[in-house]
């Protein structure tokens, strides 16, 4: 063990450490997208669904709208061997997990699995510490794409030095492996962890409700919301602020609720990680969690978080540079009334270092587009008029064309 360590080291000199030809920070240039099982299935979780889920992420569109990795949660692991290895489940999980990796390869998709930097998991199954390169070539062998790495019974670690070993694991591992930071922000990992992770959580766990705190301490989403705000310098192309999972289609929220919820994360270019059913979607949580107009958002190249602009009671604009010298802007009512926006471009103006440096201009006239109807709402030149149902938002983006 110790000689394995000492080899992980030596390999591991710096995030620029290159695996099959890509810098580390090069693994996730744009926000990674997926589904992960931990939401709707928690522990109840086995190879047949894994599969199922894999089969229904291409037949119902979600593949063709940009996801692409399927992620195991806690709980498919049960014990480790005479030599220390992990061993998956083996009445959930009979086929191993290199099987099902494969599996899910040959749908065109990538695969992810979940740890923890503790002795034990969230749910009481073998962590990583004192594993973590000996997990990260297992991980190398099952053809694994993606980790996410918790922080339950983490027996008073140093978080920056727990999320680096495990981060000069996977650098050594000799495969491509995109790290997900998972401490819930408690250790403010925005601030050290570019370079070791690709993605860090930046609140408590999310829960399926529009504004709520649960006793246990999982939020809602406009408590996670504001939590974000400040923290958009931080975030770029291979290291992205994490607002948690989507709880989109899993029925605690209306389908506004939902909507603004979609349409924040792609906002905050938070990963877009579903955690829905995928095999019984409904109509309308297809439409959320597809809308490509709206995704796009999320997967512009130049990776920038939007930021609070203005806040005017219950009504707020936040507003996200893109390419182009273009930007999206999201008009959020969190109030339990109708908002009438009536948004004077020239009179409020925009000013904010990362939409200078988008060459974002009012100074030029944009056509306007609602993109979640795909409406033309006409230009800049002209006050933006609308209704704002409670609990919505109206999402539109300042085009060039």
């Amino acid at each position: 063990m110790k000689k394995l360590i000492l080899l992980g080291t030596l390999l591991v000199s710096s995030a620029l450490i290159t695996i099959s030809g890509q810098t580390f920070e090069e693994l996730a240039p744009t926000p990674p997208m997926g589904w992960n099982s931990w939401n709707k299935f928690g522990c109840d979780v086995n190879e047949k669904l894994i599969m199922e889920i894999a089969d229904a992420m291409v037949e119902s569109g979600m593949q063709e709208a940009g996801y692409e990795y399927i992620v195991i949660d806690d709980c498919w692991q049960i014990d480790r061997d005479e030599k220390g290895n992990i061993v998956p489940d083996p009445e959930r999980f009979p086929s191993g997990m290199k099987a099902l990796a494969d599996y899910i390869h040959s749908r065109g998709l990538k695969f992810g699995i979940y740890s923890c930097a503790g002795s034990m998991t969230c749910q009481q199954r073998p962590g990583s510490r004192g594993y973590q390169f000996q997990d990260a070539l297992q991980y190398a062998e099952w053809n694994v794409d993606y980790l996410k790495y918790d922080w339950c019974l983490n027996e008073g670690q140093n978080a920056e030095a727990a999320y680096k070993t495990m981060s000069d694991a996977l650098k050594a591992c000799g495969r491509p492996i995109v790290f997900s930071i998972c401490e819930w922000g408690s250790n403010e990992p925005w601030k050290w962890a570019k370079g070791i992770g690709h993605l860090w959580r930046t609140t408590a766990d999310i829960q399926d409700c529009f504004d709520c705190v649960s006793n246990w301490g999982g939020i809602g989403v406009l408590q996670i919301l504001d939590i974000q705000v400040g923290l958009e310098k931080y975030a770029g192309p291979g290291h992205w602020n994490d607002p948690d999972m989507l709880e989109v289609g899993n029925g605690g929220m209306t389908y506004s609720e939902y909507r603004a919820h979609f349409s924040l994360w792609c906002m905050l270019a938070a990963p877009l990680m579903a955690g829905n059913d995928l095999r019984n979607m409904d109509d309308e949580t297809r439409h959320i969690l597809t809308r490509k107009e709206v995704i796009k958002i999320n997967q512009d190249t130049l990776g920038i978080q939007a930021f609070k602009y203005l806040a005017l009671g219950d009504l707020e604009v936040w507003v996200k540079p893109l390419e182009n010298g273009e930007a999206a802007f999201c008009f959020l009512n969190r109030g339990n009334q109708t908002a009438d926006l009536d948004f004077d471009w020239h009179k409020f103006g925009i000013y904010h270092r990362s939409l200078k440096k988008s060459g974002f201009s009012l100074s030029r006239e944009y056509r306007i587009i609602d993109l979640w109807e795909g409406k033309d709402l006409g230009t800049t030149s002209q006050n933006l008029v609308a209704r704002i149902r409670p609990h919505d938002v109206l999402l539109i983006k300042c085009s060039n064309r």
